[in-house]
């Protein structure tokens, strides 16, 4: 049996590494979307970063399988006059899309980052939800197609939107959704509705919660986006963004 062998590395040493090392990725593909000629190839670059991607989250993982929807181009729902313009637009879709799942893994990262910190004490101080979360509560019907959500997500510039059957709340799709269901399950997004990739278990928390509280229940969900509740009915949502600027608000204060 081989000997394990130590690498003196703490937990946080090897987050900053890979933090530093999806920095440095999304570093070199800036010439690929200001159209300028780098040194490296698109298919190399591709190589690179999936390798990366499966080194940190595993061959198999979400994430993987995003980067590979979006390099193949598959994952892009464009508006109509994008579609209108042709395979061009396309292919910068799929480009935006690349660096969207890069973005993700980057803030995945961050977040673990911030969280070990806070379990040792260095993290941020006792914050409520309803001081972080978004107050836009973007929604849309069940029965609207994929391609109407990818839009809607595109025009609001926004990762989420909350499900409604006409009466109330039913659940909840993000543009990760629109990437590892539809497009993995081969749906047609101008036929194939929102309900048929949705997430139907809406997960929710109250405004006063502490984001403590929050960041454990997306932890354990394996989630990116949480409804916010005030007795019960949706007033806003929080995201890992949301996350993000609280942890960096109070570093800077």
């Amino acid at each position: 049996m081989p000997k394990r062998v130590r690498t003196g590395l703490t937990r946080s040493d090897i987050l900053d590494r890979y933090i530093e090392r999806f920095k440095q990725q999304l570093v070199k593909f800036q010439p690929f979307l200001s159209r300028k000629r780098g040194l490296a190839s698109l298919e190399d670059f591709d190589e690179a970063a999936e390798e990366l991607i499966g080194q940190v989250f595993g061959a198999a993982s979400d994430e993987a399988e995003s980067y590979f929807y979006a390099k193949t181009g598959e994952s892009a729902i464009l508006p109509e006059e994008a579609q209108e313009s042709g395979t061009h637009n396309v292919e910068r879709e799929s480009l935006h899309q690349r660096r969207h799942v890069l973005e993700s893994c980057l803030a995945d990262l961050e977040l673990r980052r911030r969280l070990h910190a806070t379990r040792t004490g260095k993290g941020i101080e006792t914050a409520f939800v309803k001081d972080y979360m978004s107050h836009d509560v973007r929604s849309i019907h069940k029965d609207a197609t994929i391609k109407q959500g990818g839009q809607l997500l595109q025009k609001h510039k926004v990762g989420s939107l909350i499900v409604d059957d006409g009466s109330r709340y039913i659940g909840i799709i993000t543009d990760s959704d629109l990437i590892r269901r539809a497009v993995a399950k081969g749906l047609d997004p101008n036929t194939a509705t929102v309900a048929s990739c949705m997430s139907r278990s809406l997960i929710t928390i109250e405004e006063d919660e502490s984001l403590a509280d929050a960041m454990s229940l997306m932890k354990k969900q394996g989630i990116r986006h949480l409804p916010v509740t005030a007795d019960a009915t949706i007033i806003g949502v929080l995201s890992v963004s949301d996350l993000l600027r609280a942890f960096e608000d109070q570093r800077s204060t």
